[in-house]
């Protein structure tokens, strides 16, 4: 089938869509040979050979995608490959070479995280505009008051932007620890959004753990375990996004 190249790059496992980008325009990519550096360039992916970085990519035509949801354990990155981490989430998953993240968590966050190999599908989950919601349960210091909890709902300023309107309330206050546990709702999913979010209202994270994503929980998934996301589950989240 004759389509962008990002496109194509992103189906087969590569990279996200925006990263393959990177890819393309670094010169890393090549069909039939010759370097390509113009986004928006077409291919077929079923006829060309295209590489990157002198590699043959997957043959994507025909399969069937995958689509997997991981308890990930803190101290993983959320990444493909990483020179810098010691482990990658794809550590936890045999077979999963050409599975990628769908979005990030830092490395020291743990909780619910989506692999796959379907590029359209990570774009879905991921763009702000389509808007699913993702929820964190936040162990933070101090007390958060309802003032600074109205503040997190509001939207945060940091970095120069705004952080969307949010969803929060109070779990639990620990006396002892000086230590509020928090449950929020975002559907923006920026870099360290959720502790920026927290640092601006005073109260520095201590641990998080995302429990949520769209409709899906860790329920039945222990840490450092996954399961296959069922056919249905895939669906409701596609209409999640408006799709």
């Amino acid at each position: 089938m004759i389509q962008r190249l990002q496109k194509i790059l992103a189906e087969a496992g590569v990279a996200s869509r925006r990263a393959s980008e990177g890819l393309i325009t670094s010169g890393a990519v090549t069909v039939n040979g010759e370097t390509i550096t113009t986004l928006g360039t077409k291919a077929d992916d079923e006829k060309d050979d295209i590489r990157v970085n002198g590699k043959p990519i997957k043959k994507t035509a025909g399969e069937k995608k995958t689509y997997i949801l991981l308890n990930k354990p803190a101290g993983y990155a959320c990444t493909r490959s990483d020179p810098h981490a010691k482990h990658t989430v794809l550590d936890l998953v045999p077979g999963g070479k050409y599975l990628y993240p769908v979005g990030r968590l830092d490395m020291n966050t743990s909780g619910l995280i989506l692999l796959t190999d379907d590029g359209d599908f990570t774009h879905l989950m991921t763009h702000p505009s389509f808007g699913v919601d993702k929820t964190y349960l936040a162990v933070v210091e101090g007390r958060v008051s309802p003032t600074k909890l109205n503040s997190l709902c509001k939207g945060v300023r940091y970095d120069g932007g705004v952080s969307a309107p949010a969803t929060a309330r109070m779990v639990r206050y620990s006396q002892k620890n000086d230590e509020s546990t928090v449950e929020i709702t975002i559907h923006e999913g920026k870099k360290r959004q959720v502790r920026r979010m927290f640092e601006v209202v005073g109260n520095p994270v201590v641990d998080l753990k995302r429990i949520r994503f769209g409709c899906l929980d860790l329920e039945g998934v222990e840490e450092g375990k996954y399961r296959r996301l069922t056919a249905r589950e895939v669906k409701e989240l596609m209409r999640l996004a408006g799709k």
